[in-house]
C-alpha cells in the first residue's frame, strides 16, 4: 500500500494523527477523532495554532479562555457547512461530545498573535467551481482572507461520478506570485460510505506518481506533485483539506498537459 494513503484506526475514538514528524514534512497536522456523548478532548497547541472542525455531532467547546458554548448542527458531512473554532498557539481548547461526535484537529506552525475566535456556518464563504462532470462545491472554513498564521482549512463535496482538484494543479513550489509552497492532506467520505474513489499524486518527472483507491475515513498526504480526485458513480465524496507552508498564500500550477481544459 502507498505511503501516501492512510487507512483509519479505531483505537479510543483516534482515527487519525498525522504529525509532521509522520509524514516526513514541516508544517501540516491532522487529527481526527470519535467522541461518545460526555466524553472530553483536552491539548495544549503549543507552538501550533489549531482549527477544530465538528464534522458531525454536537460539542461544548473552550478554547483560549473563551466558552463557545454548544455547538454544531450537521448529523454528517454531507449536511451543509461546519461549526469550527480556531485556536492560538500557546492556549488550551476542550471539546465535550453532546452526541456522538466526529471532530477534526488541524494545526500548523505559529506564534499565538490571534485570539482564539469561532467560524460558524455563517463565515464560511460557499463556492461552486468547475463545469459538467468537473462541478463540485467548496466551503471555505479558513481560507487565505481569513486570520491565521500558516494554517489553511476547506471543505470539499465532489457529486457522484466527478472529478475534483481537477485539473490536476500543483502547489510544492515558493516560488510566488507563480506558485505556493503548501503541504496537504485530504481526509474522505462517501455517501453511501460504501462508496470509492481514486486519487492520483504525481510530479512532472514522475519520481512520484500513485494512484490509490481511496475509500470512506481514508487520509492522502500531498507532499508535493499534481492531486486530482474522482468519486465513483453512485457515491459523492466528501473531503477535508488542510494545506500550510512557508507563505499563508494559495497559488496553484495546473498540469501543462491538461492545462486546456481551464479554457474549454
Amino acid at each position: 500500500m502507498s505511503k501516501l494513503l492512510i487507512k483509519p484506526g479505531k483505537a479510543g475514538g483516534l482515527i487519525h494523527r498525522v504529525t509532521p514528524h509522520s509524514a516526513g514534512w514541516t508544517h501540516v497536522g491532522f487529527e481526527v477523532r470519535d467522541l461518545q456523548a460526555g466524553d472530553t478532548l483536552s491539548a495544549e497547541t503549543g507552538d501550533r495554532e489549531v482549527c477544530l472542525v465538528l464534522l458531525a455531532g454536537r460539542a461544548s467547546v473552550e478554547a483560549g479562555g473563551r466558552d463557545f458554548g454548544v455547538l454544531g448542527e450537521r448529523g454528517n458531512v454531507f449536511e451543509g457547512a461546519p461549526w469550527s473554532v480556531y485556536v492560538p498557539a500557546g492556549s488550551r481548547y476542550s471539546v465535550t461530545a453532546r452526541t456522538l461526535l466526529e471532530v477534526a484537529i488541524c494545526s500548523s506552525p505559529a506564534t499565538g498573535t490571534l485570539p482564539a475566535r469561532l467560524i460558524g456556518p455563517d463565515r464560511v464563504a460557499q463556492e461552486t467551481r468547475g463545469k459538467g462532470s468537473n462541478t463540485r462545491h467548496v466551503r471555505n472554513i479558513l481560507p487565505e482572507w481569513e486570520p491565521a498564521e500558516s494554517l489553511l482549512v476547506v471543505e470539499v463535496i465532489t457529486p457522484s461520478g466527478n472529478w475534483s482538484s481537477y485539473p490536476p494543479h500543483k502547489h510544492d513550489r515558493d516560488d510566488l506570485p507563480a506558485e505556493s509552497l503548501l503541504e496537504e492532506t485530504y481526509y474522505h467520505r462517501f455517501s453511501p460510505p460504501q462508496g470509492y474513489g481514486v486519487q492520483r499524486v504525481y510530479t512532472d518527472d514522475r519520481s512520484l506518481d500513485e494512484t490509490m483507491t481511496v475509500t470512506d475515513r481514508d487520509v492522502v498526504l500531498v507532499p508535493r506533485g499534481y492531486h486530482p480526485v474522482g468519486a465513483a458513480h453512485g457515491y459523492d465524496l466528501y473531503y477535508l483539506n488542510v494545506m500550510a507552508g512557508p507563505k499563508r498564500v494559495w497559488k496553484f500550477h495546473n498540469d501543462p498537459d491538461h492545462a486546456w481544459l481551464t479554457k474549454a
